[in-house]
């Protein structure tokens, strides 16, 4: 399955996937929120979505997606991200990916192309779900320090 043999492809070179795409995180002005995070962490961030891309694809549930992206997007608020720059990492990682894959990823007849259909279906049905659930977790920080301002004014 055409599919299957992409996601180990991107696995493979997760680390060069991330690299690259730290870089344009740390050099992006729609980014500069997050020269201000820890680099490891970061770095370590990026290179888990490549890296294990086939369990997010093939294995994860919309619950766990949900868990992990609305915990990432609190994370980010907290460390005061903002939800513009947030959702562009999210697109810049997307791209980073579209863009290896055009340059690694051969097509060979009429049946590998459905699967790899299916694969960029089922790839951007991650991000997306990704980037929303990562919105619902800013959305709870915010609503959060609503409930602090509250408190401290009463």
């Amino acid at each position: 399955m055409l599919a299957l043999r992409l996601v180990r492809l991107i696995e493979a070179h997760s680390g060069e996937l991330a690299q690259g795409l730290l870089e344009k995180i740390l050099s992006s002005e729609r980014t500069t929120d997050y020269r201000r995070l820890d680099r490891a962490e970061l770095q370590q961030a990026v290179r888990d979505v490549y890296q294990h891309l086939s369990d997010w694809l093939l294995t994860k549930t919309e619950s766990d997606i949900e868990l992990r992206y609305t915990q990432l997007g609190f994370r980010r608020a907290e460390q005061g991200v903002s939800q513009s720059q947030w959702m562009w990492v999210v697109v810049l990682t997307k791209e980073q990916l579209w863009g290896f894959l055009q340059r690694e990823a051969l097509v060979d007849g009429v049946v590998e192309l459905f699967g790899e259909l299916e694969f960029l279906r089922l790839l951007d049905q991650f991000f997306d779900r990704a980037a929303y659930y990562g919105t619902v977790g800013y959305e709870r920080a915010l609503q959060g320090r609503r409930l602090t301002d509250r408190r401290k004014t009463a």
